[in-house]
């Protein structure tokens, strides 16, 4: 297990480093909350150790930061500030977990190899893609091969829950259910009309069709017939 720790308490850091050490663990510890912001961003952690009380960074701004940046090692706030808003705040700075000093070195090896043996979180998608259709859901733009296509709001929506179902047949009560947010049947063909529509911006003036009509059944983006 590899660990940051950032405490600019010397006596606790070096108590916290020393016990990782001994247990066959690799540490690496800062004093300064924009240090560890830069170990934090340019190396890889299992578990980050983050005191509240730091100089140059505050531990809150600090986590803030390296969330906001991208890193995802689980974080666990040590300090003595133990109120319920405090572990409150913690956690919401983007903190797994809060153990208040003073602290037993059992426990916080136990809560570090709890967080350490955590599934890392998904990756966000920001792309979805089928044959050489391509989308980007962070800037709300549709490409196929070279060409981009300016789609409406709702036809926006039907193509990405398409996508996001690609190879699966939706049927037209489902698209109604995810896309207009219809729980009944409405009775028109505004399903049929928006897929339509679709084809014709998606499909039209190329070789290979994406978007298939299953009979009976409903409708399936696919890239092959």
């Amino acid at each position: 297990m590899r660990v940051l720790v950032v405490e600019d308490d010397a006596e606790t850091a070096a108590y916290i480093v020393v016990g990782l050490t001994a247990g066959g663990h690799t540490a690496d510890h800062v004093a300064d909350g924009r240090d560890g912001l830069i170990l934090a961003t340019t190396n890889s952690y299992d578990v980050i150790v983050v005191d509240r009380m730091l100089p140059g960074l505050e531990g809150l701004v600090m986590v803030k930061s390296i969330r906001g940046a991208g890193v995802k090692a689980p974080v666990l706030f040590l300090t003595a500030r133990g109120g319920i808003d405090d572990r409150v705040a913690g956690l919401d700075a983007g903190g797994d977990d809060y153990l208040v000093k003073p602290f037993a070195f059992s426990e916080l090896i136990a809560r570090l190899g709890a967080l350490a043996r955590r599934p890392p979180l998904a990756e966000v998608e920001t792309t979805l893609r089928v044959a050489d259709l391509e989308m980007d859901l962070i800037g709300r733009r549709v490409r196929r091969g070279a060409t981009e296509i300016d789609l409406q709001p709702r036809e926006f929506r039907l193509l990405e829950y398409l996508m996001r179902n690609a190879g699966r047949v939706v049927t037209r009560t489902m698209l109604l259910e995810h896309v207009w947010e219809f729980h009944f049947d409405p009775k028109t063909k505004i399903v049929e009309t928006h897929i339509s529509r679709l084809r014709a911006k998606i499909d039209r003036g190329v070789d290979r069709a994406l978007i298939h009509t299953v009979r009976g059944s409903g409708y399936v983006i696919r890239a092959s017939s």
